[in-house]
């Protein structure tokens, strides 16, 4: 039985490393490994191979840049010859982003089954492109595996059969409950002569905070204000950078003191750093599951999420619009001690793989 495992971009291989060791330790299951090259720098994607003990690619399409038009199109016509060679059993895909609906339009165009790993996630919101991707993957796939109970929910709404939804955890829990203790031990804070708990971290990169002047200039206001009250490392993302460059607002960031920018950490770095902060802002989709399974406090900078049980069960607190006073107001009660208590969601146990694994080799 032939797999093939789509990842190309960063929170892709979370989710595929450890589902492709689980479907290693089965006899005559061949686990193809297909990096699009939807982030192609080396912190966005090659250090994730070394990190996560991923092979390498058995096939790199090399795509990345351009609108998500061009860059959707440009992976099917690639993906498509790699189909025609390989002829797989089934094409796995994972997440929300361009590669994902992309190779799975390609698939089923092929007569190839496809299996969306974190299925059913909503956020209502079809002004973000995720969403899109997430609702046409959906509907090609023929086995669904969900995180978390609400996406089932959202599956069976959409009228999809009860027999294609699996409830099996989530892969990129997975990947942080196998390699936590190596990331602890690097204890990359003090590296910033910053002790445990006592500064926070922040990441945003979605275009409707960094791609205007008014949405950056309000990202640097809290920034000023953050770093009155404690220290923050803020590993720039290349498409926020651009754009700081772009309007001119690159030199009020690093005018900042307190503020600690660094280029985007390899996954163990980031974890190792989010583990040992008092919070973390940011509006990623990953970091909001990775917080609440560590217990960390978490202000995500979106009016929705896909991701509920973060919310209704985490740590993660939602808010509007890059509103820096409503982030202030919770940061100083975080600071002050009033923590929110939050609960890992079922199946988050480090078993996701392994479940899926037995799950496809059953049908």
């Amino acid at each position: 039985m032939k797999i093939i495992q789509v990842v190309g971009a960063r929170p892709n291989f979370m989710k595929v490393a450890p589902l492709h060791k689980a479907l290693q330790n089965y006899r005559g299951i061949d686990s193809i490994v297909v990096h699009t090259g939807q982030h192609f720098d080396s912190q966005m994607s090659t250090v994730f191979f070394e990190q996560l003990a991923l092979p390498k690619p058995d096939y790199f399409l090399g795509i990345s840049g351009g609108s998500h038009t061009k860059m959707t199109a440009e992976i099917m016509l690639a993906f498509e010859q790699v189909l025609e060679k390989i002829r797989p059993d089934l094409v796995c895909v994972v997440g929300d982003v361009n590669s994902t609906l992309a190779c799975a339009l390609t698939a089923v165009r092929l007569g190839i089954p496809v299996a969306h790993v974190e299925a059913g996630l909503r956020s209502n919101d079809l002004n973000m492109p995720e969403e899109i991707n997430r609702i046409l993957t959906d509907r090609l796939s023929r086995l669904l595996f969900t995180t978390e109970t609400s996406a089932n929910q959202n599956l069976l709404l959409e009228n999809v059969a009860q027999s294609k939804i699996h409830f099996v955890g989530n892969c990129m829990i997975d990947s942080l409950v196998s390699y936590l203790p190596k990331a602890e031990a690097m204890q990359i804070a003090k590296s910033y002569g910053l002790k445990n708990r006592e500064f926070a971290v922040m990441t945003m990169h979605r275009p409707s905070n960094v791609d205007e002047p008014i949405g950056l200039q309000t990202m640097l206001e809290l920034i000023q204000e953050l770093c009155k009250r404690l220290p923050l490392v803020f590993p720039v993302h290349p498409r926020t950078r651009k754009n700081l460059e772009r309007f001119q607002l690159w030199d009020q960031l690093n005018a900042n003191s307190n503020l600690f920018i660094t280029e985007p950490l390899a996954y163990l770095e980031f974890i190792s750093l989010m583990n040992a902060c008092k919070l973390i802002l940011t509006d990623s989709g990953g970091i909001q599951e990775e917080s609440t399974y560590m217990q960390i406090p978490c202000l995500t900078f979106r009016n929705t999420t896909e991701r509920p049980v973060t919310v209704e069960q985490g740590t993660n607190i939602l808010i509007d619009d890059l509103n820096v006073q409503n982030a202030l107001f919770y940061v100083d009660q975080i600071l002050s001690g009033n923590l929110k208590k939050g609960l890992v969601p079922e199946l988050w146990d480090g078993h996701a793989a392994q479940r899926i694994a037995e799950i496809i080799v059953s049908v």
